[in-house]
């Protein structure tokens, strides 16, 4: 296992360089895409489906104009890991009521990969090989912070919700960048509450990276290998990209329907279209948009016990002969609710059909009526 390591941190440096070089001042399909991952455990169970049905803490991300519903502060933390553990996932947010109202919350994400090796002092100038553990290592991680706001402005059936957010990106000491953006978003629910209807809207205003490179990292020399045996390549006969990444807005929506078995029993299921204005290998795409669905339902006993399944990321896979074959991802979660504790747990991609690794999620939800 050891070995293998170093191998999966070199991999990591030969990507993020390439990363580094693909840097275009131009609109990307896949600019601050971590942030489309998704968060809380009870939301990957449903395949993302839940714009339409979030009320918690979580709503800054998936809908903030669900945050009004929360009656008491509440604290939310996940944590999952991508590529064999290499990446770490993570994520925290509050929110709190203002009134009956309004709401207010803030979250922080992080993705990123550590203790990377900087290879380029790996074969020194007089051929000798540099000792992996000799080697220095950085990190790589992408930051939102986002605060939200919700509002029930003149219907308690209605209300809408705002984020603004701001992206740091780093690349260790050979890349940073700062982003700003605004999402919005829309709820309503039918007067028996057994329909919801939610939108949101990311990077309404088109988010901005606005990237700086390090100095000389494109000249034929950046100084000493850490051994002062020879000189350290930099990334020789690479054009300096440009500095500037805009992410076009993307519309989510998505209907919601309870269903009330007995007393103790209900049932939500939840239809999402995820629109992105660029052509993809989503489904449905032709040059001027594609969409995306995701299905999604959720069990609950007396609202203790949560059960839940759904399908979605559906794409067209290409394969080996060029022909596509359609990809989905099928999730699976259950979930534990009691005074004010709920804990999560989602396995995604069951039995590998999409072109992503599966991964276990767990999150955490804390409400302040438990210390009451």
């Amino acid at each position: 296992m050891q070995k293998k390591q170093p191998l999966r941190n070199i991999f990591f440096f030969m990507l993020l360089t390439g990363t580094i070089i693909s840097v275009k001042s131009q609109t990307r399909k896949y600019s601050n895409e971590f942030l489309n991952i998704g968060v809380d455990a009870a939301a990957f169970g449903k395949s993302n489906a839940v714009v339409a049905s979030t009320n918690d803490v979580n709503s800054g991300y998936w809908n903030p104009a669900g945050l009004i519903n929360i009656k008491d502060k509440q604290l939310a933390l996940m944590h999952a890991s991508y590529f064999a553990n290499i990446a770490n996932y993570d994520y925290a947010a509050f929110a709190t009521p203002i009134d009956d109202k309004s709401a207010i919350g803030v979250s922080v994400i992080r993705f990123g990969v550590d203790d990377i090796l900087d290879t380029r002092a790996l074969i020194t100038s007089g051929g000798d090989i540099t000792p992996i553990e000799e080697l220095p290592r950085f990190s790589t991680a992408d930051y939102a912070f986002t605060l939200s706001y919700s509002r029930k402005p003149f219907n308690k059936n209605f209300s809408y919700g705002v984020n603004a957010k701001v992206i740091r990106r780093v690349i260790g000491d050979f890349a940073t960048a700062w982003g700003f953006g605004l999402d919005a978003g829309l709820l309503l629910t039918s007067k028996n509450k057994a329909w919801k209807f939610g939108i949101m809207v990311r990077d309404l205003t088109t988010t901005y990276n606005s990237w700086q490179i390090e100095d000389g990292i494109f000249d034929n020399d950046l100084g000493d290998d850490p051994r002062g045996n020879g000189s350290i390549n930099a990334l020789n006969n690479q054009e300096a990209p440009e500095t500037t990444e805009i992410t076009l807005p993307s519309v989510r929506m998505g209907l919601n329907k309870t269903f009330t078995i007995n007393r103790d029993i209900f049932i939500d299921f939840e239809a999402d279209g995820n629109f992105r204005f660029a052509q993809t290998n989503d489904v449905i795409s032709n040059a001027s948009f594609s969409i995306s669905p995701a299905f999604g339902f959720e069990a609950n006993f007396r609202k203790l016990i949560f059960l839940r399944g759904g399908v979605g990321n559906f794409q067209k896979v290409k394969q080996f002969d060029n022909t596509n074959e359609l990809g989905f991802q099928p999730n699976f979660g259950v979930g534990f609710h009691y005074k004010g504790v709920s804990v999560d747990y989602a396995l995604t991609d069951i039995g590998d059909q999409s072109v992503s690794l599966y991964s276990n999620v767990f999150s955490l939800r804390i409400d302040w009526s438990l210390f009451r």
